[in-house]
């Protein structure tokens, strides 16, 4: 178990997603309110390769996900024209 330096509180593992440090856990203090900082490493560093090579996949995750929301949102507002130009071809012949 490891204890925050400052408050001595508990320590929690988080997981930093920095350019330097992507997907490193560390312990900080369990406290949300007070900025007590990394108390210390979980995982030892990683080599030079995966530093450089992480934040891309990242960047790149991040993008794709963005895309695949826009599409989605797309995909749900041609529906909903699809819907009313239907109704209002309906009523088209309805009312002819």
């Amino acid at each position: 178990m490891v204890r925050c330096n400052r408050c001595g509180l508990i320590a929690v593992i988080k997981t930093s997603w920095t350019p330097t440090n992507p997907g490193r856990r560390f312990y900080c203090c369990s406290k949300r309110v007070a900025n007590c900082g990394i108390v210390d490493w979980y995982d030892p560093p990683m080599c030079d390769r995966s530093v450089q090579i992480i934040p891309g996949l990242l960047n790149s995750m991040n993008r794709l996900q963005g895309e695949a929301l826009e599409k989605a949102n797309e995909a749900k507002r041609n529906k909903k024209w699809l819907i009313i130009s239907w109704i209002l071809f309906f009523l088209y012949l309805v009312l002819k």
